[in-house]
């Protein structure tokens, strides 16, 4: 009889703030997908990292002829044979140090030509212009600065560069965009919480005679509070429930067809749909326990019969 009744005035109380309680689910799904959206773009950043940090390698560029008229690091000429095979030992054995590969000037060249033959330049360059270099692969790639200190200062050495540099761009792009959508979710989440406070409010205003009556016949303060709570709780589920079908929705269009991200950006390591569903059941829980603890507090404010 006592759920019969606390169900009958979550009913009541849905129909009569039937406007502000739209307003709530459409502000906490958004502030939910945003914030689902937020994870999960964290962890697509942090699986592109650990997929092309894998492959990026260390490499060292050693002088040559050319080098040693242009390049104050090259000014004791090019490179000789007696230092690559010492640079080469020292790679080796260094412990954070899992292969080591020579590319000779005429691989590089060769390289080069496969990649830009269609430019203007590359018809005027010769082998003898490229660069000799070692391609390290490191255990841990974060340890860069180790071989860099190392072999930065050199005598045939020229440069010393960090191929992940050329991700790193993307990477920050990506964090900030991470950051703009946690923002947002957070400026939403405020105007949930005021718009379910404000629905509270107005939903025990209007029913002020019934609880009245309910706190002179012994009704307790919980079972009195109990649907209104329901209430916020009712609309922050479904708030929940139609950010996860955003989810769903955004991943579907945006990777596999749609857009087709993953179809374009076949270099890309793209997040699976396991990461997506894996993010569900805690959104469904904010969106039902985030109304409810707004409720509640806000009923020990404005609920005094």
């Amino acid at each position: 009889m006592r759920a019969q009744f606390v169900l009958s005035e979550i009913g009541v109380g849905l129909r009569r703030n039937l406007t502000m309680t739209f307003a709530v689910i459409v502000s906490v799904a958004l502030s939910l997908a945003l914030f689902g959206g937020a994870l999960l773009m964290r962890e697509q950043v942090s699986t592109m990292k650990d997929y092309w940090y894998d492959k990026v390698n260390v490499s060292i560029f050693l002088c040559n002829k050319t080098d040693a008229a242009t390049a104050p690091k090259c000014a004791k000429g090019a490179v000789t044979a007696q230092q690559k095979e010492q640079i080469e030992a020292d790679l080796r054995e260094m412990d954070i140090v899992e292969n080591v590969h020579h590319e000779s000037a005429d691989e590089a060249f060769k390289h080069y030509k496969e990649q830009y033959s269609d430019t203007a330049i590359a018809s005027v360059i010769t082998p003898d212009q490229m660069q000799e270099s070692f391609r390290v692969k490191l255990k841990d790639p974060e340890k860069y600065k180790v071989v860099a200190t190392a072999f930065a200062g050199r005598d045939g050495v020229e440069s010393v560069q960090d191929q992940r540099n050329i991700l790193q761009n993307l990477f920050d792009l990506m964090n900030g965009m991470n950051i703009a959508a946690l923002g947002v979710m957070g400026l939403m989440l405020v105007i949930a919480l005021m718009l379910i406070v404000n629905t509270v409010r107005v939903s025990a205003f209007s029913r002020r005679r019934e609880t009245g009556i309910m706190r002179l016949v012994g009704a307790s303060s919980f079972y009195i509070q109990m649907p209104f709570i329901m209430e916020a709780a009712f609309a922050g589920l479904l708030g929940g429930a139609v950010a996860c079908v955003l989810l769903l929705v955004g991943r579907y269009f945006l990777i596999d067809h749609g857009i087709a991200l993953a179809e374009k950006m076949q270099l890309v390591n793209f997040i699976g749909w396991d990461a997506v569903l894996a993010k569900l059941p805690l959104v469904l829980a904010i969106g039902l326990l985030m109304p409810a603890i707004a409720a509640f507090i806000a009923l020990r404010k404005y609920l005094k019969v």
